[in-house]
């Protein structure tokens, strides 16, 4: 950031929009933002209740769940449609409506097939994550240099092995990164499904605290659901930057 042409670090950008926080909070210039500062207090107070710990582990559970189904079935698809122009063709479109289609509408209508319950929560991540890994998989199998394969070919590789030991690893930058993507969106799917269709986890507590306006502890929460998304989007972008460097080396 540069003010009157000097350089100032993010980090005061930061600080100067949460003292706008704290002082519209003080002037109780809008009743549903409290001070920053209460805020601070009561996301300190979230990790001494025991709602919160039981709300997280049903949240977890359904996006680990829904995350895994959704690399395991995304992977492949990816790869497929990488590989086999028919699929590509058939499917191509398909993918790309649902990577930029607004899901949220949708996934009512997950209701009438699923139910309600932590299944319907787990299908709404599925649908928020898979398709960006399908994208991202696919465009990794489609820049694979030919020569790789071809080098694969005359050595008498078989099939399974050109998948497992060649196409997979050479993709492996851009599954990484669609595997990133795919996880930002399953958190959302978390919090949608749970809020839109079953009542429960992080979802319940929102509710809860919109309900009976407990604006700090809702703030408070909306501020955990950024750190965990971050979190996890840091992690996985870590391990895709050692794949990229040892990729580049090779």
């Amino acid at each position: 950031m540069v003010i009157f042409g000097k350089r100032i670090p993010m980090v005061f950008a930061i600080l100067i929009w949460l003292l706008l926080w704290e002082v519209i909070g003080r002037l109780d210039l809008l009743f549903l933002i409290p001070p920053f500062l209460d805020v601070v207090k009561a996301f300190a107070n979230l990790f001494v209740t025991r709602k919160f710990y039981e709300a997280l582990a049903i949240s977890v559970e359904a996006f680990a769940t829904g995350v895994g189904l959704a690399v395991v079935i995304g992977i492949p698809l990816g790869v497929l449609m990488g590989r086999v122009k028919f699929v590509d063709r058939l499917l191509g479109m398909w993918v790309n409506v649902f990577v930029s289609a607004p899901l949220t509408a949708i996934v009512p209508a997950l209701m009438v097939i699923v139910g309600f319950g932590q299944a319907t929560v787990v299908v709404t991540v599925v649908l928020f994550a898979v398709w960006i890994i399908v994208l991202d998989t696919r465009a990794g199998v489609k820049s694979i240099n030919p020569s790789l394969l071809e080098m694969t070919r005359s050595f008498g590789a078989r099939k399974i092995e050109v998948y497992t030991k060649v196409i997979f690893w050479a993709a492996l930058p851009e599954i990484l990164a669609g595997l990133r993507l795919g996880m930002i969106r399953g958190v959302r799917g978390v919090v949608v499904g749970q809020l839109l269709i079953a009542i429960m986890g992080i979802g319940e507590l929102f509710e809860l605290y919109s309900r009976n306006f407990l604006m700090d502890r809702f703030w408070a929460l909306v501020i955990f659901i950024f750190l965990f998304a971050y979190l996890v989007s840091e992690l996985v972008n870590r391990l895709e930057q050692r794949v990229e460097f040892y990729a580049g080396t090779r």
